[in-house]
């Protein structure tokens, strides 16, 4: 995949031209080009000479972009567009004097001019032919486009405003050698001030445009401004303060409290807590020690930490969120491809349309020729390719934003549009609805005490690697057990183990090992039977005569329960899919209140499972991305969880950076969200084109006497790009725990 950055283009009419000239190059898989950020993703094999040539030839600059910085900045342009609007003004509003002001007011002017009306009327054209000057990139634009074979919105602009100031200009023509009174007459069919406006209130909306679309990418923005700067350096003993974006993989650093880390690694020495609340979302701080992983833009707490590299700056975390934020903005939803088809043909139609209404008016009605001239630059002006344009992208680069503050990073727009239509969700269990890691729930001493037992079970467990043994021994450090020498340790693989422990011979493991060594009772087996029904392991553990059992289980998260009762309660069926043994799935099933149970299925027979719950509807997988890769890709969103360390997860469309099932809902809430202001922003792109160019072509006039001025033209259309934006930046208070 190669990014662009593409220039000079001012409408969707521009990127549907682009996209034309590059997806008939050979060895193009696929090219998608943003409005939004003025950006260009190809996917093939095509030569980047042909890619640069292809675009060149269309009328647009273009260079190679590299890395995932953001190389313009909006509010740039606006400021910009802010000072030749202010300039603009000043000459417009001479202008507007001159020619509203006096001629239809009458406002006072000097005597040499009022006896002189030519003498206003050439001084209008001057003023307007200034205000044109200082906006000549409409014109610029406008005639490229319409020279290389696509115009563009600029082409409608600058048509309307030369349109009118070259009827003014004629007018003022045939003014000369006319008498006082006749002049007079002509200053009313004068169109300077229109062609100025036009202008002018077509550079105001660019401007709000552009101020808008730059807080679009305040998100991203503001998490590429928590990478770190500089790094504390560790070499042969002394620290070297460095940029941040020179360390190396291997390279040792140094990070004191309350600063933030420098790049991702390994905590050599030294502990603390670290606040991850930058790539998580998460407000807790989580506890580090030697042998932790730390990633760049986490801020340190209390302790002074040695940690080594294992990325470069460019590889990070924080880089690969940014990277994904980026990409997800310059690829287009499926409700893109409409407006797309239209905006192909959008302006010249639109310019077929203006020829007509101006023909219409000359031939079909008695008015001049001035205002069927008006009529028609009204059509020209009033049309917003702009507004069908930016109404899916701006949406997809909020909603991008958002979820990345939140720890859910959508890999596409089009993942980030599906996840709305989800009706069917479907968790893997280990890891996904339960912790993924065994923990003791039971500890049963039969004729000992349960610290004696725990104490033979940890000194047994401890020699071995087994999953299992690993979770008695954690909770025996955590709960200060002590353990005894043992010797000659054998694990029997299937079923347990044996040590000599106090110079008695011990064993551990299921009830048919132990059965071996010594009688079971009854009650226990029944105890046994009881525990493997709620879908726990159970150990059973001898040493001189039989002490008691101890149970294990994968446990289920904390949230869990309440994330999958929330997504039922948004209309959304769950079902769980695991190789585990029914009676153990059956068990966290009925825990978390899951009614679709699919157990004991290999890895390879999940995507079969997928296709089964796909006759319910579109189908989200939620899993770890490794086991569940099959599944991840055979629906219709693969969701990845617990992916902050690795989220270029291939199988999944959308990683959710922490480990917890509470941000799936959260995740569609705002999907459904982005969703919804898309088809409000393409409603309005639609509706408002299709009432406003009937509107300016005169079609109320002899029905409801709605007549529209160019000048009222010109800033309906500098609006309707920036309403669509700043719809979409409601996006921007979405709350995580609002109801849907």
């Amino acid at each position: 995949m190669k990014t662009y950055k593409v220039t000079g283009m001012s409408c969707s009419a521009c990127v549907a031209r682009v996209e034309r000239a590059v997806n008939g190059l050979d060895g193009i898989e696929s090219c998608s080009v943003s409005l939004l950020n003025k950006s260009m993703v190809i996917e093939g094999t095509a030569s980047n000479e042909s890619i640069i040539n292809a675009v060149k030839k269309a009328g647009y600059g273009i260079k190679l972009q590299i890395g995932a910085d953001v190389e313009e900045k909006e509010e740039n342009e606006a400021l910009f567009l802010l000072k030749r609007l202010l300039i603009s003004l000043g000459f417009l509003l001479v202008l507007m004097y001159l020619s509203m002001g006096y001629t239809m007011w009458g406002f006072p002017l000097p005597a040499f001019l009022t006896q002189k009306p030519i003498i206003i009327a050439i001084a209008q054209g001057v003023l307007a032919l200034a205000v044109m000057v200082i906006n000549r990139r409409f014109f610029i634009s406008g005639t490229k486009g319409l020279l290389n074979g696509g115009a563009n919105m600029d082409t409608l602009v600058s048509l309307g405003s030369l349109a009118s100031f070259l009827y003014s200009a004629v007018t003022v023509f045939l003014m000369i050698g006319k008498g006082q009174e006749a002049q007079m007459h002509y200053l009313h069919e004068l169109y300077f001030e229109s062609s100025a406006m036009i202008l002018s209130l077509i550079t105001l909306g660019k401007m709000l445009e552009a101020y808008s679309k730059g807080k679009t990418t305040n998100a991203l923005r503001e998490l590429m401004d928590l990478s770190p700067k500089t790094a504390t350096l560790l070499v042969d003993g002394e620290e070297r303060v460095i940029p941040a974006s020179e360390i190396k993989v291997g390279d040792v650093f140094i990070v004191k409290a309350g600063e933030a880390i420098s790049a991702d690694g390994i905590i050599l020495e030294g502990e603390t807590t670290v606040n991850e609340s930058a790539l998580t979302g998460e407000s807790m701080p989580v506890n580090k020690n030697t042998g932790s992983s730390v990633f760049s833009a986490t801020i340190n707490g209390d302790g002074v930490i040695k940690c080594r590299a294992t990325k470069a700056s460019h590889e990070t975390v924080l880089a690969e969120i940014i990277k994904t934020v980026k990409e997800a903005s310059t690829t287009k939803a499926p409700a893109q491809k409409i407006a797309d088809k239209v905006s192909g043909i959008f302006v010249p139609t639109v310019m077929i349309i203006a020829v007509i209404t101006t023909l219409a008016w000359i031939i079909f009605s008695d008015k001049s020729f001035g205002y069927a001239l008006a009529r028609g630059v009204s059509v020209l002006v009033i049309s917003c390719p702009c507004a069908l344009g930016l109404a899916t992208p701006v949406a997809i680069m909020v909603g991008s934003g958002v979820g990345a503050k939140n720890g859910i990073l959508f890999k596409n727009a089009t993942a980030l549009e599906e996840a709305g239509k989800i009706n069917v969700v479907a968790l893997d269990k280990t890891g996904t609805i339960t912790k993924g890691e065994p923990q003791i729930t039971d500890v049963i001493p039969l004729n000992t005490t349960e610290k004696m037992l725990l104490s033979v079970a940890y000194s047994l467990e401890k020699q071995s690697e087994h999953p299992l043994s690993r979770a008695i021994v954690k909770y025996g450090e955590e709960n200060g057990i002590s353990a005894s020498y043992v010797s000659d340790f054998k694990a029997i693989s299937g079923k347990g183990l044996s040590a000599i422990l106090d110079n008695n011979l011990a064993y551990a493991g299921n009830e048919a090992f132990i059965s071996e060594f010594c009688e079971i009772p009854e009650n226990v087996s029944i105890k046994v039977k009881e525990l493997s029904s709620q879908g726990k392991t159970v150990m059973l553990f001898y040493h001189n005569e039989l002490l008691g059992l101890i149970a294990v289980a994968d446990a289920v998260k904390d949230d869990s329960r309440d994330a999958i009762s929330e997504l039922k309660k948004m209309g959304i069926s769950v079902a769980m899919i695991t190789g585990d043994n029914e009676a153990t799935a059956r068990e966290i099933a009925s825990h978390v209140s899951i009614d679709t149970v699919i157990s004991q299925v290999l890895p390879t027979e999940k995507g079969d499972a997928i296709k089964s719950l796909k006759e319910n509807g579109k189908v989200a997988m939620v899993g770890d991305g490794i086991n569940d890769a099959v599944a991840l890709t055979e629906a219709d969103v693969g969701i990845a969880i617990g992916g902050g360390s690795d989220i270029a997860l291939s199988s999944a469309e959308i990683v959710l950076t922490k480990n917890t099932l509470s941000d799936v809902p959260i995740l569609i809430k705002l999907s459904r969200k982005t969703l919804r202001i898309i088809k409000q922003n393409l409603f309005w792109a639609f509706i408002y084109n299709i009432i406003g160019i009937p509107l300016a072509a005169g079609v109320f006039i002899n029905w409801l006497g709605w007549e529209l001025n160019p000048m009222f033209g010109a800033l309906a259309m500098s609006f309707s790009s920036f309403f669509v934006v700043m719809n979409a930046l409601r996006l921007n208070f979405f709350n995580r725990k609002a109801k849907l």
